[in-house]
């Protein structure tokens, strides 16, 4: 019983390895915010969680979409146009999601690698720098804190 109780205790410890940087009450909640299109699990989560909490996100305009070769590959590029009015902006990199069920079995099944950082256009100045790993429920649930720190 007492080898159980250890085990489950050290998976608990490892199941999220995160490095965040905030500066606490620096979101003004009412202005604008610049989300890039698509993405994985993360960058999805962070635009509903933003959104669910009464954000204003925008993706922006399409303007172009541009083939980049780079040797042997390509990949399309989309260029965006960012609205004037636009305060914040959020990016978010990100691999594709593993499916874990034996790790992440009570927290969403999903094991997701990422890094999200929140930029104030006005200022200039980096709020959110946001290196993560971790299940996908327990992610959601750490951005949910982030935010009510940095909200004014």
């Amino acid at each position: 019983m007492r080898n159980l109780v250890c085990l489950l205790c050290g998976l608990v410890v490892l199941t999220a390895c995160n490095s965040v940087y905030m500066k606490p009450s620096t979101l003004d909640t009412d202005e604008v915010f610049y989300a890039d299109r698509g993405g994985y699990s993360m960058r999805r989560s962070i635009k509903e969680t933003m959104e669910s909490r009464g954000y204003n996100v925008v993706v922006g305009k399409a303007s172009s979409n541009e083939n980049v070769h780079d040797g042997a590959s390509s990949i399309d590029v989309d260029k965006n146009i960012i609205p004037n009015d636009v305060r914040y902006i959020i990016k978010t990199s990100e691999r594709v999601e593993k499916f874990h069920p034996m790790w992440c079995i009570f927290n969403g099944f999903w094991w997701w690698n990422f890094n999200v950082s929140i930029a104030d256009q006005k200022t200039g100045e980096e709020l959110l720098t946001w290196r993560g790993r971790g299940c996908a429920n327990s992610s959601v649930r750490l951005l949910n804190k982030i935010l009510d720190d940095m909200e004014k």
